[in-house]
């Protein structure tokens, strides 16, 4: 059985798990003790129990579990979001706990230090920037982390699409003065403590506006507002100024996709990003 029935431990976590599940209607109140001897007799939790007796399925105990540790998460379909949002739909997948392990890597690296921005780059198209960044997100906000991502890939904007927000207007018209803050910054209700900055309009000039002093003037605005702030960037091989977008956050984390990108590509890119003067923290192997 899954180890995540293992979570809590000894009679008072199965009955809480038990409560929660009559609560949320998965099982009735005649169905408690056949579970409970059924448990004891195979020397499983309440969940396990429930599942092996096919009253609930594994999915409702992960739900319930999730809640009662105040993880929350998303079923299937729920939401609308696309299946790429793993963080939300598959959060106890071996994928999940790699992006896990990188926030880890991260608050005790970077965030705990004050630092807030994080540009995610890439040598190239389709190598997982957005997604890296769109999951990344979500297991900070899952930790009670305020998380904001940017998109300032202003070119071939993605985040928009991920989360259903609104990209009338974003960075690109707040770059230029003609939005503000609380008009763009979209509110993802569906996850704790997670926000969106879309894009915005394709401007004609990407690099110049984020090369303006107001980005990082932004940034720092932002950075009072919130515990983290996760930029996704354009490629690097295109002109929408993705090394911009480093220098203002002020470290990279490097994205390369397994079987697709060009190792010289790559290493060329990151000393160029490291020529810049932006920190290079940690690389990625996408493998989704």
């Amino acid at each position: 059985m899954n180890k995540i029935y293992k979570l809590g431990e000894g009679a008072e976590a199965d009955s809480s798990i038990g409560r929660l599940l009559l609560d949320a209607g998965k099982i009735k109140e005649k169905d408690i003790e056949p579970i409970m001897n059924y448990a004891r007799k195979k020397g499983l939790r309440f969940g396990e129990a429930a599942v092996k007796l096919r009253l609930v399925s594994k999915e409702d105990v992960e739900q319930i579990i999730a809640v009662q540790f105040e993880y929350p998460y998303l079923r299937k379909r729920e939401g609308g979001f696309g299946k790429e949002l793993i963080a939300a739909y598959k959060p106890f997948s071996e994928k999940v706990e790699n992006l896990r392990i990188l926030r880890s890597q991260l608050m005790l690296r970077w965030v705990s230090t004050g630092r807030k921005s994080i540009a995610i780059t890439s040598a190239s198209h389709k190598e997982g920037r957005s997604f890296i960044v769109a999951n990344l997100a979500i297991v900070f906000s899952q930790l009670g982390e305020r998380t904001l991502i940017i998109d300032a890939d202003l070119l071939n904007a993605r985040q928009h699409d991920i989360f259903k927000v609104n990209n009338n207007i974003g960075l690109s018209s707040l770059l230029v003065g003609r939005s503000s803050i609380d008009e763009v910054v979209r509110r993802v209700d569906a996850f704790k403590d997670l926000s969106v900055l879309p894009a915005g309009a394709p401007p004609p000039n990407p690099q110049e506006l984020l090369s303006r002093d107001e980005f990082p003037q932004l940034l720092a605005s932002l950075g009072r507002e919130f515990d983290v702030i996760l930029l996704d960037t354009s490629a690097g091989n295109t002109r929408g100024g993705s090394t911009t977008v480093a220098k203002a956050a002020g470290c990279v984390i490097f994205v390369a996709r397994k079987n697709k990108t060009n190792v010289e590509d790559a290493s060329d890119y990151v000393e160029r990003i490291r020529n810049s003067r932006v920190e290079v923290i940690g690389s990625v192997l996408n493998n989704y």
